[in-house]
């Protein structure tokens, strides 16, 4: 492997180790170390949507504008670094909530800028970002999981020493970062922060982008149903003495990690996908790939219908991939390169943002009005009432998703086959 795409791939790994060291353990240390409550946990973990409203397209104008996208990938890094040193130091559920808060604000953007970071790169080097990005974006995946693992199997999920993992790695990609080639802005200076945020009706004016952006944030609420729900779900299973002895419901964490490892094999199809069939219908394809996800959740259980579960786990790897990944290469072909930066900050202010926002508060409120009866959650009615969410998505987007790809990449002819 060249020396950039090792860079690159650390950059990856080390981008979501930071993250998956704690995102899926955190409860359990607000919970039980902390003895804290579950609304208050809630406020906590809400930080994530709040952030992501608006600081990744504030950063990518930055990036876009003022500041080279690897500095500002670093400086947000570090602060995620000072920020995780200190969250064993809070002692209350308000200190936290800030302090999260603060180490949110900085890491979401880093997301987004990721992607920028190593498309330039790319570009300047003459790659295929197309064919050669993926297998590189696969130590993203390799990453989270690998941070999951390790706090797991180091018996560290509800100690404090977890948040020291994802000081560390925050770290380390800072300095990875200041390594790589220079990432210079490449829109114009003039202008103010107000003007730039007002130039997003462009994007939504255009219908291909304006489409594209309203289902990405409804993929989003997917997202945030699965990240909130899947765990809980598998869980509640402990109550049925048919299922207590179960490894599913002895190592839940162990299970929905294979979504992770499918990630890792489904991520290296988007190209093969991409090549030969349109961006629509691979984005399609990601969709109708949710709702198969929430029947089997709903029909399977731990005991004969495992096997449902462990397929719900492998479809992720599909449902995820083949719409954040098509699409972050759908807006890097197609976006103006003054723009590209922001493009990719608004896709995570849609999909993490508005996304996770909504899917938090809906869901929450339609499952204790709905499906709950004397404490206990209908799960399979839940399941069900998901899928046709995603049903109802991946059929208006059939019906209002249009457009075409352009000719062109920054890399030279794109392979990517058109949107319509």
């Amino acid at each position: 492997m060249k020396p950039l795409k090792i860079k690159i791939a650390g950059l990856q790994f080390l981008q979501f180790l930071a993250w998956g060291s704690w995102l899926i353990s955190v409860g359990a240390y607000c919970l039980h170390t902390k003895q804290w409550s579950a609304s208050e946990f809630g406020s906590i973990f809400a930080t994530i949507g709040i952030a992501a409203l608006f600081m990744p397209t504030l950063a990518g104008i930055v990036a876009d504008k003022w500041i080279n996208a690897e500095r500002l990938y670093a400086i947000l890094q570090l602060g995620c670094a000072a920020s995780m040193v200190m969250v064993p130091q809070m002692e209350t559920p308000q200190q936290l909530f800030w302090l999260m808060l603060v180490n949110m604000l900085c890491y979401i953007p880093t997301i987004s800028l990721a992607f920028s970071v190593s498309f330039s790169v790319m570009t300047q080097a003459g790659m295929n970002i197309v064919k050669e990005y993926p297998p590189l974006r696969v130590f993203g995946t390799l990453g989270f999981a690998s941070g999951m693992w390790l706090t797991s199997l180091s018996g560290l999920e509800t100690s404090p020493l977890q948040f020291y993992i994802s000081a560390a790695s925050s770290l380390a990609v800072a300095v990875l970062a200041m390594s790589m080639p220079q990432c210079r802005p490449s829109g114009s200076t003039a202008g103010s922060v107000a003007q730039q945020f007002l130039s997003f009706g462009k994007l939504f004016a255009d219908k291909r982008f304006g489409a594209f952006f309203i289902f990405s944030g409804l993929l989003g609420v997917s997202m945030q149903l699965s990240n909130a729900y899947a765990g809980t779900f598998l869980h509640d299973f402990s109550s049925n003495p048919l299922y207590s002895d179960s490894i599913m419901i002895r190592f839940p964490a162990v299970i929905v990690s294979i979504g992770q490892m499918s990630e890792m094999f489904f991520v290296l199809l988007v190209p093969y996908f991409l090549t030969r069939y349109s961006v629509k219908t691979v984005m399609l394809i990601s969709m109708l790939a949710w709702v198969a996800r929430w029947l089997l959740l709903g029909f399977g259980n731990p005991g004969e219908l495992w096997w449902m579960i462990i397929l719900s786990m492998l479809v992720w790897g599909v449902a995820f991939d083949f719409f954040n990944l098509a699409g972050s290469l759908f807006l890097e072909t197609n976006v103006d390169n003054g723009m590209k930066a922001t493009a990719q900050g608004l896709l995570q202010v849609m999909i993490i943002g508005v996304g996770g926002t909504l899917g938090g508060f809906a869901s929450g409120w339609m499952i204790d009005a709905f499906f709950t009866h004397d404490g206990i959650r209908d799960w399979r009615s839940i399941m069900i009432a998901f899928a046709a969410f995603n049903l109802l998505v991946a059929f208006s987007f059939m019906l209002f998703f249009k457009g075409s790809v352009s000719a062109k990449s920054p890399s030279g002819p794109s392979d990517i086959k058109g949107a319509s």
